[in-house]
């Protein structure tokens, strides 16, 4: 069995009020500054598509939901994506399907 390599973010920083659905967290990785929320499998009632794997996140699947920070609510509505964790933790490591 081989081991796993938990990837931590550079800079991980709690926001004191948490979402809905998942605490939100300041992620810093070295494609910038990001807002990550954890989605919980009952918080998730709708279809995605994952930009790091192509594949359906299916509705009651835990993932997470990633957006730049610094954007306007308006903007940052547009820009969040929806992952599968285990795609968001790895991302650096590989590209986005398109």
């Amino acid at each position: 069995m081989g081991r796993r390599h938990k990837r931590r973010p550079e800079d991980t920083q709690e926001l004191r009020a948490p979402g809905a659905y998942g605490l939100r967290t300041y992620e810093t990785h070295s494609d910038g500054e990001w807002i990550v929320q954890k989605i919980t499998g009952s918080g998730a009632t709708k279809t995605y598509r994952c930009p790091g794997c192509d594949h359906e996140i299916r509705p009651a699947t835990p993932h997470v939901v990633a957006w730049p920070s610094g954007l306007s609510s308006e903007d940052a509505v547009d820009d969040r994506r929806h992952w599968h964790t285990p795609c968001w933790n790895a991302r650096a490591r590989r590209r986005p399907k398109r």
